[in-house]
């Protein structure tokens, strides 16, 4: 659904360039939940906007929904930038516009009569759980209120797709999950595709379907979380599932576990301990649910050298759990 390729950006600063965007390679299927993380200044909201050319990449392309949009028109550009909606951080409404009005905003250059932007903006709020806010104004919203007016009006001309910049970053932790649950819901009854920037891996964890890691202009690292947690050496899954940075005891091997599905419900600390007669030292755990599925990641140490456990590590192996021997 959203394609990037070698996309490059380059702002000119005091006689020299500065790469915001340095060859990023993305794909975001149809249907999908996509997040993209990273520290500030990593570039993440410099490719928000190039994916719906509010800023025109260097170089590089971007396509959506099968069309390539650096190779449109600005009219034909225009008229793909319906199927696109936004939703910003500081939520960018008119103050002395009403609920309803700020929604109906867009939808004022498409041609619809009033009543026919009033009913549409109607249905919107009713979606977002605002019904009874149509007349108020933006100063009488919470701030979880204003956002949700924000994902209203960016759905106003029926897009196939939904971008957030950072769209919970100013809300408090209950009123984000509440947003983040509207993002999710909102994607499986319209069967929207979502792409959106965050600093917090909470985020990524509570509501996506696939991740990418952005540092320096750069995806370092991406695929969907399932695929990431069974990734060996995955920078990603280490800070969605943090173990701490718990020394094993001197002489023993220091294992990072991950499970899934069914595993999780397995004892298989115990059968190992039973099994090889070997005392199981557990450093860290963490246990998640990922798209409804049991995810968890566990720090052992067992005594003896890494040779000496080659034959507990293939059992666990066997058993259909992801085992590194941590660094």
């Amino acid at each position: 659904m959203i394609t990037t390729s070698d996309l490059r950006k380059v702002y000119p600063a005091q006689g020299r360039e500065i790469a915001a965007l340095d060859g990023v390679d993305l794909h975001v299927r149809q249907g999908e939940v996509y997040g993209v993380v990273g520290t500030s200044g990593a570039g993440k909201s410099t490719l928000i906007r190039c994916v719906n050319l509010l800023e025109r990449p260097t170089s590089g392309s971007v396509s959506v929904d099968g069309r390539e949009l650096t190779a449109l028109s600005p009219a034909e550009l225009r008229e793909t930038r319906r199927s696109i909606g936004m939703v910003f951080q500081h939520f960018n409404l008119l103050a002395r516009r009403t609920v309803a009005e700020n929604v109906e905003l867009p939808l004022e250059i498409t041609g619809l009569s009033r009543r026919q932007r009033a009913a549409k903006a109607r249905e919107l709020l009713d979606l977002v759980g605002l019904a009874d806010k149509a007349k108020a104004y933006p100063a009488q919203l919470s701030g979880g209120q204003k956002q949700r007016v924000g994902i209203a009006r960016a759905l106003a001309g029926d897009p196939k797709v939904l971008l957030s910049d950072e769209a919970t970053s100013a809300l408090d932790p209950e009123t984000t999950r509440s947003i983040l649950q509207l993002l999710r819901d909102l994607n499986r009854q319209l069967g929207l595709t979502v792409l959106l920037i965050t600093h917090e891996m909470d985020v990524i964890k509570s509501v996506c379907d696939s991740a990418a890691l952005m540092r320096g202009g750069r995806v370092v690292e991406s695929g969907t979380l399932h695929e990431l947690l069974e990734r060996p050496g995955s920078e990603l899954a280490r800070e969605l599932f943090p173990l701490g940075e718990g020394e094993p005891l001197q002489g023993s091997t220091l294992l990072d576990i991950t499970f899934q599905g069914e595993a999780t419900a397995q004892p298989f600390i115990s059968q190992l301990a039973r099994t090889y007669n070997v005392d199981v030292s557990i450093i860290g755990a963490a246990v998640e649910t990922l798209g409804g599925r049991q995810v968890g990641r566990l720090r052992v140490s067992l005594p003896g050298s890494f040779d000496e456990n080659v034959v507990p590590i293939g059992y666990l192996r066997e058993q259909g759990l992801q085992v590194e021997v941590a660094a």
